[in-house]
C-alpha cells in the first residue's frame, strides 16, 4: 500500500477538492451537497474538518494515490461515534478497499477504537462494497433531513 499516502487536506489545492465534489459521478452520492460545491463551501468544509482534528485528534485526510490527489477520507466524529468516510474520484474507485484497509489498521490497531460506523445515502445502489469490508447494517439515521443507512464494523 505504498502507493497510498494520507496528507492534510490543507496541503491540497482547494480547486481540486471543488472539482472532486462537483464531479457528477461523485456528487450523486453526496445528497447533503444540494446545490453543488463552491469555493466558499470548500473553505467551510476545510474549516469543519480542522475543527474535528482540533477537538478529537483525528479527522479526514487528503488521499494521494501514486502521488496524485485521489479524494478525501478517514475517520471523523459523527454523533458520538467514529465514522469512516471516503470520497474518491471515479478514476480511483478501484482503490477503495486498499484505502479502507489502511484506515482500518489506523482505527483498530493504532488508535484502539472499538468500532467504526459508515453512513451511506439511500440512493447508493451498491452497498455490497461496505458489506465486503465487514460492516453490518444497523438501520437508518437522519442527517439534515436526509436519510442514510448506518453500518458498523467492530474491532476484531
Amino acid at each position: 500500500m505504498d502507493e497510498i499516502e494520507f496528507v492534510s487536506l490543507f496541503e491540497i489545492e482547494e480547486q481540486l477538492i471543488v472539482d472532486l465534489m462537483n464531479n457528477s459521478m461523485v456528487s450523486r452520492y453526496l445528497p447533503l451537497l444540494n446545490e453543488g460545491f463552491t469555493a466558499e463551501d470548500c473553505r467551510n468544509f476545510l474549516e469543519s474538518k480542522k475543527r474535528l482534528w482540533d477537538a478529537y485528534g483525528y479527522g479526514p485526510y487528503a488521499i494521494l494515490i501514486e502521488g496524485a490527489f485521489a479524494g478525501w477520507g478517514g475517520l471523523q466524529y459523527e454523533d458520538g461515534e467514529v465514522d469512516f468516510a471516503l470520497v474518491l474520484h471515479p478514476r480511483y474507485w478501484g482503490w477503495g478497499m486498499n484505502v479502507f484497509l489502511a484506515i482500518k489498521e489506523l482505527a483498530f490497531h493504532q488508535m484502539g477504537i472499538e468500532s467504526i460506523t459508515a453512513l451511506l445515502p439511500l440512493g447508493r445502489h451498491n452497498a455490497k462494497a461496505i458489506k465486503r469490508f465487514g460492516f453490518i447494517e444497523e438501520g437508518l439515521v437522519d442527517i439534515n433531513d436526509e436519510q442514510f443507512f448506518k453500518y458498523r464494523l467492530s474491532r476484531p
